[in-house]
């Protein structure tokens, strides 16, 4: 829980917690959304809009496998352990978005990264532990000037 860890560290009253998650990390649904869509199929046209806006976004699976030899391999970001997966789990969407930087940087074409975590049409946030490091790792990634947020729509991008 480490955005409710900081934001009792700061004294932030509850409602304005709240607000963060609603309103920058999309947990407040996402406008557009058709409802009964799987999240395979919200996925799919997540990934197409953005081509159409100039991202790319690539599928994230993450997970572990034990080899034939015994060897355990964990794969997809923030899996290094079970403990940082516990705390972050990383979105189902990765990707980068050109960004033109002004003045400083007279602009210089950069790229921003992208997170989507996809849920299915109609999903609402409800606070389950996987939700809460869904919502971790997103707040994470824009506290780093990338752009992460839940999707349940290609409206989110």
């Amino acid at each position: 829980m480490i955005l409710d860890a900081w934001a009792r560290r700061w004294r932030l009253p509850p409602q304005a917690v709240h607000e963060l998650r609603a309103e920058l990390l999309g947990l407040d649904g996402t406008p557009g959304a058709v409802p009964g869509r799987s999240e395979a199929a919200v996925q799919a046209a997540v990934r197409i809009e953005a081509s159409r806006k100039g991202l790319r976004l690539w599928r994230n699976n993450v997970g572990a496998v034990t080899t034939a030899e015994g060897r355990l391999i964990r794969f997809g970001l923030a899996n290094d352990s079970v403990a940082v997966n516990s705390a972050l789990k990383s979105g189902d969407l990765i990707g980068i978005r050109p960004r033109v930087i002004e003045p400083g940087d007279v602009g210089c074409l950069i790229g921003q990264f992208v997170s989507r975590e996809v849920k299915h049409s109609g999903w609402q946030y409800t606070g389950a532990e996987r939700e809460v490091a869904q919502a971790n790792w997103a707040a994470l990634i824009q506290s780093l000037g990338g752009d992460a947020c839940f999707c349940s729509s290609e409206g989110s991008l």
